[in-house]
């Protein structure tokens, strides 16, 4: 596309689109763009050296000309949406495999990167902006995608990164606090995330968890609804069996029962699975053919990914709300032989209602806990951790925000059939501290630790 939203992209002959976002104005970035070669520039006031539309609305050009041009182009893709507080990137990333698998090629956009046949690219958002998006769009559908897996949140739907597109098929996988700090109420975010079902097509699908306390939200008198859940919904699962390796549980479907078992574990799983299952299914295949593929599904990296350390296993996980902490120390309390032991942090500049929740969550349900830096940005490291221990009655923890430091010293508590939990990061690669990215991902630090143990 010759028509960009970030100075940065612009090169010799594009159009440049000055948006205003939440964090910054594009109208600071004009004359950059021009220096970059842009030819054209469409602002909302002004005047360039260059060929200059001022319009009432920046976005809302953008969204015409994107829809104008690309509409009918992305008709030839199922275009799918997965919004909630918890589950997106798994369940997003599950289906992903599982239609390629059934030889249906797609694409995933979301947390984790872009990905086709294999990754391609890391993103700065869940949800990139309206321009990168509908790039990324017309990449996979240049690579000849039938199906695009995209992670919708909050923030997105809020500023409108999505433009006009629509939704062949959205889920809505749960809500639980987070983003407070952006939205104030539970009942903003509930209505942010409703959008999303505003902007299905009229044959499209809405999959809304029949067990979570928001369902009516996004169960709109418009939408054609299919509901799943422990409670009788239109996918109901009946029962479930847990272990340390492996899940295994029953779905009931229009008067079938049909087994599924994964090497997936953790009963917030099973959902993630279900809603993957789910689209397949609607998509076209019958159950049994799917249930054929489910056992070779992985979880994207980050995501409850488990390291054997002699008798013991060290657990990388992206949790960083308290309803994920609590359901993954839930899940490993059940099957840990040993000890339990967590390190985390808190990210700056978020909902400081939540810290001592968190902390609280962990310190109870852990044997220790390591507290360390997350990512503070430009809060300071030491007014978040006193936020998080707050009130915290139990002393089972330690500080230390050197989060190298941390994970070193949680490997050397390890003793036998122990577990260390590392949660926060997952499969994130940088610790932003202000304005700089310094260079970390949890799961290579404690591959380094363990290769340096097996040395001595």
């Amino acid at each position: 596309m010759n028509i960009k939203t970030d100075s940065r992209k612009i090169k010799p002959g594009d159009t440049f689109v000055a948006l205003r976002c939440e964090e910054h104005d594009g109208h600071a970035y004009v004359q950059k763009a021009i220096e970059n070669g842009a030819s054209k520039v469409v602002v909302e006031h002004g005047s360039y050296s260059v060929e200059t539309v001022v319009v009432p609305d920046t976005r809302e050009y953008i969204n015409e000309y994107l829809d104008e041009h690309y509409a009918e182009t992305l008709e030839n893709m199922k275009i799918i949406g997965i919004t909630g507080t918890n589950g997106k990137t798994t369940t997003a990333y599950l289906a992903y495999q599982l239609f390629r698998k059934l030889q249906v090629p797609s694409a995933y956009i979301g947390t984790i990167g872009f990905y086709l046949e294999k990754k391609e690219q890391s993103l700065p958002n869940t949800s990139v902006d309206v321009c990168d998006l509908y790039e990324l769009l017309l990449t996979a559908y240049e690579h000849g995608c039938k199906v695009v897996l995209l992670e919708v949140s909050s923030q997105a739907l809020s500023g409108n990164r999505f433009g006009k597109l629509k939704f062949d098929m959205a889920a809505f996988t749960n809500l639980t606090q987070d983003h407070l700090n952006f939205h104030k109420t539970m009942g903003n975010y509930a209505l942010a995330k409703q959008l999303l079902f505003k902007k299905i097509k009229k044959d499209g699908l809405a999959i809304v968890n029949e067990d979570d306390k928001y369902k009516d939200y996004y169960l709109l008198s418009k939408n054609h609804n299919i509901t799943y859940g422990f409670k009788p919904s239109d996918y109901q699962i009946k029962e479930y069996q847990l272990s340390a390796e492996k899940t295994k549980f029953k779905v009931e479907y229009k008067g079938s029962m049909y087994p599924v078992e994964t090497n997936l574990i953790g009963s917030y799983n099973i959902y993630n699975l279900l809603v993957a299952m789910i689209f397949v299914n609607q998509y076209g295949f019958p159950f049994f053919e799917l249930l054929k593929h489910v056992k070779d599904l992985n979880s994207p990296s980050g995501r409850m990914e488990v390291i054997s350390y002699k008798d013991n296993q060290i657990i990388i996980d992206y949790a960083h709300t308290p309803d994920a902490i609590e359901k993954i120390l839930k899940t490993v309390k059940e099957f840990s032989l040993g000890k339990i032991y967590t390190i985390f942090g808190c990210t700056g500049e978020r909902d400081r209602k939540k810290r001592p929740i968190m902390m609280n969550l962990v310190t109870n349900l852990s044997d220790k806990v390591i507290v360390t830096n997350d990512d503070p940005h430009f809060e300071s490291p030491t007014q978040i951790v006193s936020d998080m221990v707050d009130g915290i009655t139990k002393k089972n923890y330690e500080i230390c925000l050197d989060r190298k430091k941390a994970i070193a010293k949680g490997i050397s508590w390890l003793k036998e059939k122990d577990t260390l939990l590392i949660l926060g990061k997952g499969h994130e690669e940088f610790i932003v501290i202000e304005n700089k990215k310094i260079k970390h991902n949890d799961k290579e630090e404690v591959l380094k630790i363990i290769s340096s143990h097996q040395k001595i």
